[in-house]
């Protein structure tokens, strides 16, 4: 635990030993950049840095040699998301131990090792196979067809997973000659013919609107699916039915709308108390009602900029 000597705490003149010397029970979470030790212990750590450090910026984009070939972040913070969630989970086993053994422990959580531990299957790629993946934009690295396809209204994507998918798919789409073709066969021989599968869909595709391809692909189980704007995931029918928002009273605009938890608990469903608060809408109440500050000292603190 000596590395946590030199972490957040430290600052304030603590450390962990020391709380947990108090409370032997005590489960600190840092959450850093890059950890407490390794050269880049000290960088500061943000997501989009991550991103590109972590690898998944080199995984994400077009290919090189198309239009709008770069290395491309993800449209959100994954790597902090990831981290948190990561964190949870890390906090979530120390209290089951906790609660075996009464025993604490420090968890030392960083961004770029949770961004690394989630290149997921592009990591085995390499580690495993010895191959570095590359950008490959809406493709997949081991499945074809797996990728979005232009249609005559916008764009669909397509998620053919195994042979007897592709099958079902070809029928649909009037290619039957295909089933034949030892190229489109299986899985392994339409990655090993990418291009030549992608050039033959992709007029296929242009013939029909992207309703079309959905509702005919649903009714064979082809996994199929429209590429939704924000605004339409929260106007979709199964967002609705499943309640992916929440109205609450906020105090500058009345009622808001915001994205609901995503837990389905039986038992212990999430409660929604308190919209997201103005600055400072709650420091008296915490300085008084939490921390007991009289009304002098809570007077001072006003004068002095601090509430």
């Amino acid at each position: 635990m000596e590395n946590f000597k030199t972490g957040a705490l430290a600052k304030y003149g603590l450390d962990y030993q020391s709380l947990a010397a108090e409370n032997p029970a005590l489960i600190y979470c840092s959450l850093t950049g890059f950890g407490h030790d390794g050269p880049y212990k000290d960088k500061a750590g943000y997501d989009y840095v991550i991103q590109g450090m972590g690898g998944l910026m080199s995984v994400t984009g077009q290919k090189d040699g198309v239009p709008g070939a770069e290395p491309m972040k993800v449209g959100v913070a994954v790597s902090d998301l990831v981290t948190g969630l990561y964190s949870a989970v890390a906090i979530l086993a120390a209290v089951i131990h906790q609660s075996r053994t009464g025993e604490g422990q420090a968890i030392d959580m960083a961004l770029f090792d949770c961004q690394a531990a989630a290149l997921a299957n592009q990591a085995t790629n390499y580690l495993a196979g010895g191959i570095v993946p590359g950008r490959l934009g809406n493709a997949h690295p081991n499945i074809v067809p797996y990728q979005v396809f232009a249609t005559t209204d916008g764009h669909i994507i397509l998620a053919v997973s195994n042979d007897n998918q592709f099958r079902r798919f070809i029928k649909v789409a009037g290619l039957d000659a295909l089933a034949t073709d030892p190229r489109f066969s299986t899985n392994a021989e339409r990655v090993a013919h990418r291009q030549l599968v992608v050039d033959t869909l992709k007029p296929v595709f242009a013939q029909r609107t992207s309703a079309q391809w959905i509702d005919d692909l649903e009714k064979v189980n082809v996994p199929c699916g429209p590429i939704n704007r924000v605004d339409q995931v929260f106007s979709d029918p199964q967002a609705i039915a499943r309640g992916l928002t929440v109205a609450m009273q906020h105090t500058a605009v009345g009622e808001l709308h915001l994205p609901a938890s995503p837990l389905r608990l039986s038992r212990t469903p999430p409660e929604y108390r308190n919209a997201p608060p103005l600055l400072g809408e709650h420091s008296e109440e915490v300085l008084s009602g939490l921390l007991g500050i009289g009304p002098d000292e809570l007077a001072s603190l006003r004068k002095a900029g601090v509430v």
